[in-house]
């Protein structure tokens, strides 16, 4: 029972991230820097624990951008017309977007920083 609740909740997930990314071009773009963080990520990172906080920086971002889709398509679903109230509600979650982006900034910043010496 937990193995098939597990298989369909992947399926959704799957389908999710595949709905945003033919959709959002700001999903598509934290993919790619997602990809290329990996590599580039390994070889900055001053140790195994700080290029898993780089990278889970950026997972962070990506699951703050699909949040803040799902928002503004449930949104867009419900009122297609602008709404000064809803248009507040997207502003919110642009800006926790924001704020997520800001956080890798700092981890990624910050592990450069040690790998450096600094």
């Amino acid at each position: 029972m937990a193995v098939h609740r597990l298989y369909r909740a992947t399926l959704n997930s799957i389908r999710g991230l595949s709905a945003a990314l033919g959709t959002e071009s700001a999903v598509r773009e934290e993919m790619v820097l997602l990809a290329l963080a990996l590599p580039v990520g390994w070889l900055l990172s001053p140790s195994i624990g700080w290029f898993v906080a780089m990278i889970a920086a950026l997972l962070v971002v990506l699951a703050v951008e699909m949040l803040n889709t799902a928002i503004e398509k449930l949104a867009d679903h419900v009122t297609p017309e602008r709404h000064p109230h809803i248009g507040m509600i997207k502003d919110m979650g642009s800006t926790a977007v924001s704020f997520a982006l800001t956080v890798a900034l700092l981890v990624w910043a910050a592990a450069i920083a040690v790998r450096l010496g600094l």
